[in-house]
Formats: C-alpha cells, structure tokens, sequence
C-alpha cells in the first residue's frame, strides 16, 4: 500500500503578509505546493490529502485541484476551530487555531495507511520524500513507530528576522529522544543563538539538528493524538492562545514509551518563507533545481 502525503495548508502566514500556499515560486508560477506534491508522487506517496480552512477552498481549488487532477489522488480535509471532541466547546473569545496536532486530527477521516505530515510552505528537497517513502513502505499500520526528517540548523534560517526551531535530541542509534522548541533564532555573525524563557541568549550549534515539520506516522497516531489534544483541552493555562503543536505530542510519547521514532536523513536542502523578504532567495534557488535538471521547466506540463 503506497502512503499518503498530508500537506498542512490551513495557516493564514502571519509573518509572511498573505496566503503564501497559494503563491507561485517556480519559472512555471508552481507553488512550494505543487513540488512538494511532485516530489512525493515520485517517491511513491499514492495519494495527497490538504488539510484547509474552508474560507479558502475556492482559490485553494483554482489554484491547485485542475493541475493534479488525474496525477494522484487528491482529498480535501477540513481544520476549523469548532472542529472539537464532544464535550468540549470553543471558549468565547478564541479566534486563533488549535495547532498542528489539531490539523493532523483533521485529516483522520481521509487516511487509513501509513502517511507523512509536512508544512505547505516549506520545500524539503527530492530526497526527504525519497527516505520518509522508503520508511513507510516498511511501516506496519498498527505500530507506533514513527519517524521525522531532520536538517541542520544552520541551513534552515533567515536573513530577515527570527525563527523558531525544535532542536532534536537525536540518541547514537539514531532515534529522537526529545525535542526543545527554541524561540528567537537567528545568525549573529558566526553564532547562532536563540533566546531563552528568561531572556538570555543560548547558544546554539550550527549542525544541531532540528524539526522542520516533516513527520512520518501510521494510523495508529491518530488515537494518541486524539488522547493528547483533550488532555490539552482539559489543563490549559491559557484557553484563549494556547496551541498544541506536533512535536509536543511526540515528546509526550517518547517519554512515557508510547511510540519511538527514527530521525531520517536527507541531503538535500531546506527551505522556506517565513517572510515576504525570503521570497526572491527561495525562487532563486528553486530556479538553480530547474537549471541543474532536478525538476521540469514546468512542473506539470
């Protein structure tokens, strides 16, 4: 059984200054979407499930459902804050979104089979959906084993702000022992710092490997995920802004030995738009990929 690529695609960009999944950032006016999406069904991914808002499924259509339409499969599946476990409701007041866990849970009804979860606006090479395919293929649907794709830190950030990063503890046999979510990382001459709760700067290592979001899971995720996300609805501290991302999930089930999970290799390069400013640098590196024979001029011609 071939598995399914879930695209995380429902983030309004904050940062960035509008819907970057829907923006174009190869030769062809491709999205980061529609390599991502190529590179997948290369590596054997059967079908692509889009997590969305429903405010944007009308450009989300135009943008993206005709070109693809009879390459892979295509699901949609629907994150709305509403979208709660019974007995829970939406606090009043609340208007940001519940987190990546939240949208992971989203798309439960459309995959049945080992599946990856990735960010839409991030492009993670040839090689990530190479090994992460690799992995999955081996995966048995009732296990708790999981993996993620890191990449080194130093070639994940920006030239034009701060970024958050989960920094891996990556054990000697290659499996995650835990993530720490750095806030306020950025390049200062040759250091890379982040800063800390109290303020402080903390050093961090230019070969640290970090999460960029890119997760591979079986089904069986999907009922701890469901177990953690109400047990976050039951103790938050802060109902009104509080998220539950997916690397808090997997510490909670790394630490209490619910799950393992083996971090992947891949040496291709990362990277993002975080800001508006990253856009130039992006598209220039996505037409050096084009120029060298990595992807078609255009991509589903």
């Amino acid at each position: 059984m071939k598995p399914t690529l879930v695209v995380l695609a429902a983030g309004i960009g904050n940062r960035y200054g509008g819907l970057k999944q829907v923006d174009a950032f190869g030769p062809g006016g491709e999205t980061i979407i529609d390599y991502s999406v190529f590179d997948a069904v290369r590596a054997g991914f059967g079908r692509v499930v889009f997590v969305i808002r429903r405010s944007i499924e009308k450009d989300f259509r135009a943008a993206f459902l005709s070109r693809l339409e009879g390459r892979v499969d295509v699901r949609l599946a629907y994150q709305e804050i509403e979208d709660l476990p019974a007995g829970f409701a939406v606090p009043d007041g609340r208007v940001k979104p519940w987190g990546t866990t939240h949208a992971v849970l989203a798309a439960a009804p459309e995959v049945g089979e080992p599946f990856a979860a990735i960010n839409a606006d991030d492009f993670y090479g040839r090689g990530a959906y190479s090994v992460m395919a690799e992995f999955l293929g081996a995966a048995e649907s009732n296990e708790a084993r999981y993996a993620l794709v890191g990449y080194r830190l130093d070639r994940t950030l920006s030239e034009h702000g701060s970024v958050a990063r989960g920094v891996c503890d990556v054990g000697p046999d290659g499996r995650l022992a835990g993530i720490v979510e750095r806030l306020g990382v950025a390049r200062a001459g040759e250091r890379i710092s982040a800063r800390g709760e109290d303020g402080r700067e903390i050093r961090l290592e230019p070969e640290a490997v970090v999460s960029m979001n890119f997760w591979g899971f079986t089904p069986s995720f999907f009922g701890q995920a469901r177990t953690e996300f109400e047990a976050f609805l039951k103790s938050s501290s802060d109902p009104l802004r509080s998220e539950i991302y997916i690397p808090i999930v997997v510490n909670n089930l790394i630490r209490s030995g619910q799950a393992e999970v083996r971090v992947l290799e891949s040496a291709d390069a990362w990277f993002g738009v975080t800001y508006r400013e990253d856009k130039p640098r992006v598209m220039a590196e996505i037409r050096a990929l084009v120029e060298s024979g990595a992807y078609p001029v255009r991509l589903w011609a």
